[in-house]
């Protein structure tokens, strides 16, 4: 039965993936913003969904060790499994925007975490409060300073302006799906991994933020294949934010997040990839091409996510 819950879910994933890119590039037509933008925000909300609901599901059952590494080990899955691929398929160019303000804010974003997270082992209601805040003005900051960023990409020839209905109905359709093809696949992947015996902060730090990383990986390979780059990168980036600033601020406002003795490996090593893997992003899109990020950052993301999963699970 676990078989049949991964692969549906990862069928409904692919499907809703092409609805919401498809919703992202008509509002982007519609509304005259830019991909970069609508990548961050639209679509990186739509594929963040997943860690959301399991964060929120996790902490309320008392599983925190879930619910802070489904985050942790999703970011690092962004940027090392979706980011890797994705920059295999396809070169990326990258904006100016992107270190200005997108990378600097999800290394803020990280560091508030490590520091929130460091100390007391503790995400308390204030601190995602300020999560929260953050979130809002930085998505004030998007709307408002980078609406019209110019963004060089190829057009997709079926790129044309849809009528508002269509796009709300793709948005809300591809939303969907992608939520109810992480379920699946989370239930089916989560129960396969219980049967073996590993603990839920493993299983969050892997397994489950693998599957909630899947919607970013759809998302991003569709629009490689459609030429609609600018979304892709824009929606890991964005994502990595969402998931620190929104699904964690949200679940700590909710309930504090207090990690338990299983899960303090998160704090002694696995956010620490996090960091390091989010870093190294930066100096990828300046060597040995500036502001390009190729098939050979690929392989070294791809290498370096490969090792943590092996140590985590070995």
């Amino acid at each position: 039965m676990s078989i049949i819950y991964i692969v549906l879910g990862l069928l409904l994933l692919v499907l809703g993936g092409n609805w919401l890119l498809k919703a992202a590039v008509g509002l982007s037509l519609k509304l005259n913003i830019s991909k970069v933008v609508i990548g961050m925000t639209v679509v990186s909300f739509a594929t963040s969904a997943p860690e959301l609901i399991v964060s929120i599901k996790s902490a309320l059952s008392g599983a925190t060790g879930l619910a802070v590494g489904n985050v942790i080990g999703s970011n690092i899955a962004n940027l090392g499994l979706v980011l890797g691929i994705t920059i295999i398929l396809s070169t990326i160019e990258v904006e100016k925007s992107f270190y200005k303000t997108d990378w600097p804010v999800m290394m803020l974003a990280s560091g508030l975490l490590y520091f929130f997270i460091a100390f007391d082992y503790t995400i308390q209601r204030y601190e995602g409060i300020i999560l929260f805040t953050m979130l809002i003005a930085f998505l004030v900051y998007l709307l408002r300073f980078q609406k019209n960023t110019v963004v060089v990409d190829e057009i997709s020839e079926e790129e044309e302006e849809m009528p508002l209905y269509k796009i709300i109905l793709f948005l809300v359709i591809g939303g969907f799906c992608l939520w109810l093809g992480s379920e699946w696949l989370i239930e089916g992947a989560t129960s396969l991994a219980k049967n073996m015996g590993v603990s839920d902060a493993i299983i969050g730090v892997t397994v489950v933020s693998v599957g909630t990383s899947v919607p970013e990986l759809a998302a991003s390979i569709i629009a490689v294949l459609k030429k609609e780059k600018a979304i892709s990168l824009g929606n890991l980036i964005g994502s990595n934010v969402f998931n620190i600033l929104a699904v964690l601020g949200i679940t700590a406002i909710i309930t504090p997040i207090q990690l338990e003795n299983d899960a303090l490996s998160l704090v002694n090593s696995d956010i620490y990839w996090m960091l390091a893997i989010s870093f190294i992003v930066l100096p990828f899109a300046f060597f040995p091409k500036k502001l390009r990020l190729n098939w050979v950052h690929g392989i070294l993301l791809l290498v370096a996510y490969t090792v943590f999963v092996y140590l985590k699970l070995s």
